[in-house]
């Protein structure tokens, strides 16, 4: 089977998703090409990979790259593409083809920002439900697909990276950091940019700051609001660490992690956190209940005082601590693998045979 997988200018964790899959989809013994953006081609290295210019915004390019895809496609069985995006010039590519490939869409993030952004984002999510198969990675985009009408849609499985084993222990970690090993330690892992819901961060510290004066807050990676989120948690005990490659070790020496994310889809932090045992407190945002399930304390989005409520009753209340722990591993065992992307994956291209313009089959 001939798989094109296509994706624009995309966050890091979307294109380490599609890194991911596109090689073990190779191992499955397909044959995989990757287009997008020339500046994505290092992470595609051994992997055929075509340079297509796909913007976040539309580009004037943007005619010749479907022209581009239109050739692309026209060799491929299926096509799967990442993101509002990449998904609606896919489905644009395709149309009228005389052999037609199988167009699958996955759908990695919530539309937001302005008026205009969000009137082009509704206009290709029109567009991207008429794929053949769309994907949402949270049930809310899943609805949002199947109320305009898509086909045939699902959740799609994001899982997180397996982490290397032998994580050195938390007092070493905590060391490590200039953290003493008795002071209250929370730990966010997040891009640093508008979704995460930095502003419910920064008000929640101040008052964890308050009432927990000792506690230290570490905040590990990078992004556009990292000098903003410096700027508003001076003197609160946040420590903005910028990217780590210790995210694991990180998690496991927190007394609690926290997500303030405004939406997610399958955040890949906390899976990352419940594999490492730890006690989480998050927003209910988007994807993130579908993923903790019962093993963390869940509070509305944007309500910095619940969420520091929610850490400060976790830093003094060990045994909620203990059985929050217990459940992130049990919730853990059943978070999906990449093998599981694969069978997922084999079932939604099953019916890749090309088809003809009208639907049925040379």
């Amino acid at each position: 089977m001939n798989v094109l997988q296509v994706l624009g200018s995309s966050a890091g964790g979307v294109v380490r998703h599609v890194a991911e899959v596109s090689g073990d989809l190779v191992d499955a013994g397909m044959r995989v090409v990757v287009a997008g953006p020339d500046d994505l081609a290092p992470r595609f290295l051994g992997r055929a990979f075509v340079t297509l210019p796909i913007t976040d915004r539309p580009h004037p390019r943007d005619a010749s790259t479907v022209l581009s895809l239109r050739r692309l496609a026209a060799r491929s069985d299926v096509v799967h593409a990442h993101g509002l995006r990449a998904g609606g010039l896919a489905v644009l590519a395709t149309r009228g083809l005389r052999r037609r490939p199988r167009v699958v869409v996955t759908l990695h993030n919530l539309p937001v920002g302005g008026r205009a952004v969000r009137f082009v984002s509704g206009v290709l999510e029109r567009v991207v439900a008429r794929a053949d198969v769309v994907l949402g990675v949270s049930m809310d985009l899943v609805d949002r697909a199947r109320a305009l009408g898509a086909a045939e849609v699902a959740r799609a499985l994001v899982p997180a990276p397996v982490a290397s084993p032998g994580a050195p222990p938390p007092v070493s970690v905590r060391a490590s950091l200039g953290v003493r090993a008795d002071a209250p330690l929370i730990v966010t892992v997040a891009r640093l940019a508008p979704q995460k819901g930095l502003d419910t961060l920064a008000a929640a510290a101040r008052r964890v700051r308050r009432d927990a004066p000792g506690a230290v807050w570490l905040v590990a990676g990078g992004g556009p609001l990292r000098g903003d989120l410096e700027r508003s948690t001076v003197g609160t005990g946040v420590h903005v660490l910028g990217p780590r490659d210790d995210v694991p070790a990180l998690l496991g020496a927190a007394d609690v992690v926290v997500s303030t994310a405004a939406w997610e889809g399958q955040p890949i932090a906390l899976q990352e956190a419940l594999r490492a045992g730890a006690a989480v407190v998050a927003t209910d945002a988007g994807g993130t209940r579908e993923v903790t399930g019962d093993a963390a304390v869940l509070v509305p989005v944007g309500d910095a005082e619940a969420l520091a409520e929610a850490v400060l009753r976790l830093l003094t209340d060990h045994a909620q601590r203990r059985d929050l722990r217990r459940r992130a591993h049990d919730r853990a065992a059943a978070l999906p693998t990449r093998a599981d992307v694969v069978v997922q994956l084999r079932a939604t291209y099953a019916g890749a045979r090309r088809t003809r313009p009208d639907g049925t089959n040379p």
